[in-house]
């Protein structure tokens, strides 16, 4: 059985665990804050930015080509861009979006081209260290992202690719990423980066309002402008989303080891106690005990 002093010593220890885990809890929120409303500032854009090119590759005159948009026959080499968390203490963050991205690439990518070679670009400490355990070949790997989180930083990553891309070196590229759906809830996600996916249900809408503007300059110049600017937009939206997503994660689980160490600090000082209480007792009757021996 445990002693009083080890119990005690064990309850400050939990003490000092607490206050370790509400002051993350406390970074954890402040830094989800600020992600929080760039993500949610920035959904309207980047929707608006799709609708925008959508429309106008629809209604465009003529013959329009790009090689961002133009899906290849064949399908060899593909880029798989996983992005994840550069630290831990966020309880499952990571697991489910590294269980997302494996599931994707036996379960959908090898069925859809069996051919391809598929290559990872971890980002996140965490992830590089993840996929250096698998066999799929890394292409390149970017560490501490989130803690210096800049738009600039995503021509750095994305400018090799899309060269590779444009060269033949890649056929497709995609992103998979967790999406900041609330402070309790992150879902694993993934976009087709490269060839751009065109939604079809907003090219519909399009010919419904039959609106017509003039441009200046013409449609072929400002798509030719927009749609690198697109693709810039979604990989931001990836890792503003995962910022967010890592964040409240982490939140939420400080939040509940701060709870679990208060329980366990509750019921630590109720062992103290009983066994204070029992020692406390034992002495009595020992002296009770003594004293009525030398009564005899």
């Amino acid at each position: 059985m445990a002693t009083l002093r080890d119990i005690k010593h064990r309850i400050q220890s939990v003490e000092s665990i607490k206050k370790i885990t509400q002051a993350m809890k406390m970074v954890a929120t402040a830094k989800l804050r600020r992600v929080q409303n760039q993500v949610e500032s920035s959904r309207p854009y980047f929707q608006k930015l799709r609708e925008d090119i959508t429309t106008l590759l629809t209604t465009v005159e003529g013959d329009f080509s790009h090689p961002f948009i133009e899906k290849r026959e064949e399908i060899k080499n593909i880029a798989v861009i996983a992005i994840a968390s550069d630290r831990g203490m966020c309880g499952s963050f990571n697991t489910n979006i590294f269980k997302h991205i494996i599931s994707e690439i036996e379960n959908t990518y090898s069925k859809q081209f069996p051919e391809a070679k598929i290559y990872i670009i971890p980002i996140g400490k965490k992830t590089v260290s993840y996929f250096q355990k698998h066999t799929y070949p890394i292409l390149s790997s970017f560490i501490n992202i989130a803690d210096n989180l800049k738009f600039e930083l995503v021509q750095d990553i994305l400018s090799p690719l899309e060269k590779k891309y444009i060269n033949g070196e890649l056929d497709a590229i995609f992103v998979h990423y967790s999406k900041f759906v609330s402070q309790v809830k992150q879902e694993p996600s993934s976009i087709q980066l490269l060839p751009i996916a065109l939604d079809s249900d907003n090219s519909k809408d399009t010919h419904k309002h039959n609106i017509d503007f003039i441009f200046e300059p013409n449609k072929k110049q400002i798509l030719e402008n927009l749609i690198p600017r697109l693709i810039d937009s979604n990989f931001w939206s990836a890792l503003l989303e995962t910022t967010a997503a890592e964040h409240a994660a982490r939140r939420l689980a400080m939040d509940n080891a701060t709870r679990n160490a208060s329980d366990m600090i509750q019921n630590l000082t109720l062992t103290y106690n009983n066994v204070r209480q029992a020692n406390i007792t034992k002495e009595i009757i020992e002296i009770v005990s003594a004293a009525n021996a030398q009564a005899l």
